[in-house]
């Protein structure tokens, strides 16, 4: 019985939360976009769009393209991990589960007869049953790797989708792995590829061939020891982490791209990281700041250290001291706001302390900003995030910056992540949006045509001896002009 974990992925996740909540979207190529506009890319597609090569990271014009059918919806965190939540009581209901290491797959320990394949492929056939008996099948899938560690388990789920179920027992190691490529197993990146690809390892039966100090050298650390064990169905234990940082990052909006709108949205994010960091009671004692500008290889950073502290009036006064050197700049020319505006920010708390380990402050000041904060978690919380907030995020409340998302290697909490003054979000917006980027596209090909209409009653006009101009005569010629990818039109 050399079966220990089963492993539960749900397929293209997002975009069947759509389609669950949605039956006009079922059975029809879907796209998540993160905002409806046109110069983001979706974060997520359903199968019947994913067949016409739409996936995640393909822009939307592309998207279009590719899939003229394509539905465009707008993410909806809070939903997902409502509906994730859901669904793991559906799986606790056949089998007890590990923690979720992202928002659409859970591992799942065998013990005793449940390790014998029949009996782990029926713990398997009835999580899948409960999807159906409950309706959430078959808007919401699942693919379901069996196997000797959750590394392996975690691979098999990805064998065959969507829908699938795949057992790899010990007697199956290594030829089953034979078939797949390198990227196909967790933990192995671009980066981790080029590695491997220079240490001479360029497919899998090599990658499982290789010995054990060979992949140690490879990865450059123990990790690669693990790997090699891994591969063989060893249950290698997992590593105590200790949390570094908590942080985020957006990148703006064009109605925020001047340093006004940088500043707002670096506040917001920063209180939005203050308020995780009481929470996961924590006190930070460095602050790091990056902005990245258009057009520009330079970079505004910054990076403090102090005493540990976790109260928000000080972190964002200390975030606007840093940035006034920005706004020197720019009034003194060295940074042209137009020319150069802000693309991306990004704030990080790091040097992480357990709340406990540094003496409580003394002074009364730092004692009011403590007590301020507390209040404001209270209130939003109940009521909301930024339900109450700092007037310098005023900008970016309103122009919802920095919305809720979800990382791929943690469950976001809805109550510190979801905004309560958000825009408009629902499906008739949503398909206004739709249209307008339809009406954009229309009129562009409609210029084009006209263009292409004006060009041939041109070369039609008769010349002065009422003869139409041939090719090479009277100085006129044919001119084929190429278009290279830098003359291509916008969609929008």
């Amino acid at each position: 019985m050399t079966l220990r974990c089963l492993f539960v992925d749900f397929n293209s996740y997002f975009a069947s939360v759509e389609q669950y909540d949605e039956p006009r979207l079922r059975n029809r190529p879907v796209g998540v976009v993160p905002v409806m506009a046109p110069t983001t890319c979706c974060i997520a597609a359903s199968y019947e769009a994913k067949a016409h090569g739409v996936k995640t990271g393909t822009a939307v014009w592309e998207a279009l393209e590719r899939c003229p059918d394509i539905m465009l919806v707008e993410a909806r965190p809070a939903r997902y991990v409502e509906l994730h939540h859901e669904l793991m009581a559906a799986i606790g209901d056949c089998i007890p589960h590990g923690k979720a290491e992202s928002i659409d797959e859970v591992p799942c320990w065998l013990l005793g007869r449940e390790r014998q394949r029949d009996n782990a492929e029926a713990i398997a056939c009835k999580i899948k049953q409960t999807l159906i008996d409950r309706e959430y099948s078959p808007a919401i899938r699942c693919s379901i790797g069996i196997a000797p560690n959750k590394f392996l388990a975690k691979t098999a789920s990805d064998m065959h989708k969507p829908d699938g179920l795949t057992v790899l027992e010990q007697s199956d190691l290594p030829h089953a792995l034979h078939g797949l490529e390198l990227r196909d197993f967790c933990g192995i990146g671009p980066s981790m590829e080029h590695r491997l690809r220079a240490a001479g390892i360029h497919t899998a039966q090599q990658l499982c061939a290789a010995p054990r100090e060979y992949l140690r050298a490879a990865w450059g650390s123990i990790e690669g020891e693990r790997y090699w064990l891994q591969l063989r169905g060893f249950d290698v234990p997992e590593r105590a982490t200790k949390r570094g940082s908590i942080g985020h990052s957006h990148v703006l909006g064009p109605e925020l791209r001047n340093y006004d709108g940088a500043r707002s949205v670096l506040f917001k994010l920063l209180a939005k990281a203050a308020m995780r960091l009481r929470h996961e009671k924590f006190l930070a004692g460095g602050l790091s700041i990056r902005i990245r500008f258009v057009g520009l290889e330079a970079r505004f950073e910054r990076d403090l250290a102090f005493a540990p502290i976790d109260d928000t009036p000080t972190l964002l006064r200390l975030i606007g001291e840093q940035l006034a050197a920005l706004e020197r700049a720019m009034q003194q020319g060295r940074w042209h706001a137009k020319r150069n505006p802000p693309l991306s920010v990004a704030v990080t708390l790091g040097n992480l302390e357990p709340v406990g380990s540094v003496t409580a402050e003394l002074m009364e000041e730092r004692h009011r900003a403590k007590t301020m904060s507390s209040v404001l978690d209270r209130i939003n919380q109940r009521y909301g995030n930024n339900t109450m907030y700092f007037g310098a995020m005023q900008e970016a409340v309103m122009q919802d910056a920095a919305p809720m998302r979800i990382p791929f290697s943690k469950i976001p909490e809805t109550g510190l992540e979801e905004d309560a003054v958000t825009r408009k979000h629902g499906r008739e917006r949503q398909q206004e949006v739709t249209d307008e980027l339809w009406l954009q596209r229309e009129r562009q090909f409609k210029v084009l045509a006209e263009a292409s209409h004006r060009e041939a009653n041109e070369r039609r006009k008769p010349n002065g001896d009422g003869m139409a101009p041939k090719a090479g005569a009277g100085g006129w010629s044919p001119v084929r002009r190429t278009r290279d990818s830098s003359d291509k039109p916008s969609l929008f």
